[in-house]
């Protein structure tokens, strides 16, 4: 398969130069589910770019006959994020010029006080397939009133003309998967929205959070939150139905680097998932253990985030991926004063059992920064 390579202009500099983003489009010989695929929204956070790269190369060697549907891949898809630097380190979680987290910024249906339950009462007497396409369309209807704007330079700022481009590439998508990695030191692991727990699994990884608690100004909260909102209303009218219609971040090891370890599990639970769903009839996918593995899902709001109580630096005494248990010594902050004392040694324990999934790269700490998170037992 060839893809069809699309080039959307984004920004031009003051020096002149000009950002795009790109997308790579594989098209079954059948039509079917449509999944968009997305790497790199922020800008150290890079792993994802080499998992849409083996994909890209991989979906090349397959027949049209081997895909029902579409995949739709954009690497590198916040060119400015990943261009910004500060001495060798890469930043990008932030626009520089507003001060917005690049991934709080997207729109989201629910929030332009669309009456779902009005559409829900509306349409409860439709066939599932038949609500799907006529609540997708409307959908999309009204995020294409955004063009107006976006049309009017002069009245649109960057961020809102940026999400308007990459969110048209995804909101008509059936499977959305963000690709992303942590800006400290991470395992491999997934955001999951209730509902989705069963696919879940056929990512093949351990560990995941799930959603219990967001706002929708995250890509995957601004696309799946009024799919959500869709099944409660109907639910209240007695019809109990689930679209498959299905939003993930995957978490792909740490930032900064592209870990092939991460980069290897990403490409293999993308590809057993897409199996699993259908997309992909490919050798050895779905794994022949996909039905009994599960994945260890923590509500968010279970997890357990240490901060630091004072300014120093920080000797670590656990290590990622480790098992801790309450009590247990975590780490110490050497802790320098300026009022004629010694330096003062501070300990943190365990508040209770859990994994370390997430710790700091950097062990210089201010008061309060973030330091460790943990996923309890």
């Amino acid at each position: 398969m060839i893809p069809n390579i699309s080039t959307i202009p984004l920004i031009q500099l003051a020096s002149g130069d000009q950002l795009f983003i790109q997308s790579y489009q594989f098209t079954g010989e059948n039509p079917g589910k449509k999944v968009y695929l997305q790497s790199n929204l922020h800008g150290a956070e890079i792993s994802g770019n080499a998992v849409i790269q083996d994909l890209i190369n991989f979906l090349i060697t397959l027949d049209k006959t081997q895909l029902t549907g579409e995949i739709l891949l954009v690497p590198v898809c916040n060119p400015l994020g990943v261009n910004q630097r500060s001495h060798y380190f890469s930043s990008g979680r932030y626009n520089l010029y507003d001060g917005k987290d690049w991934n709080r910024i997207f729109w989201d249906y629910e929030k332009t006080g669309a009456n779902i339950s009005q559409f829900a009462q509306d349409n409860q007497d439709l066939e599932q397939n038949e609500i799907q396409a006529k609540y997708r369309q409307t959908i999309l209807n009204q995020f294409h009133q955004l063009a107006k704007l976006i049309r009017s330079y002069p009245g649109v700022s960057y961020d809102n003309y940026y999400r308007y481009q990459l969110q048209n590439l995804a909101l008509d998508a059936d499977y959305v998967i963000d690709l992303h990695s942590s800006t400290n030191n991470a395992l491999d692991y997934l955001y999951c929205f209730h509902s989705q727990e069963a696919s879940a699994n056929a990512f093949l990884l351990d560990t995941g959070i799930l959603m219990n608690d967001y706002d929708g100004d995250a890509f995957d909260e601004a696309f799946m939150k009024p799919w959500l909102a869709l099944e409660r209303e109907l639910a209240k009218l007695g019809k109990n139905i689930r679209f498959e219609i299905e939003s993930w971040t995957v978490e792909l090891g740490s930032g900064l680097e592209m870990n092939p370890e991460s980069v290897q599990k990403g490409i293999r639970g993308i590809k057993n998932y897409l199996a699993t769903k259908g997309l992909l009839s490919i050798k050895d996918f779905p794994v022949d253990f996909t039905p009994n593995h599960r994945i260890h899902l923590t509500p968010k709001d279970k997890i357990q985030r240490y901060y630091s109580p004072a300014g120093g630096m920080i000797k670590f005494y656990v290590k990622l991926g480790e098992t801790i248990y309450k009590n247990q010594k975590l780490y110490t902050i050497l802790s320098f004063n300026k009022i004629g004392e010694l330096p003062q040694i501070r300990e943190i324990f365990a508040e209770g059992d859990g994994l370390i999934f997430d710790i700091t790269k950097n062990h210089s700490v201010n008061q309060w920064d973030y330091v460790l998170g943990v996923m309890p037992s």
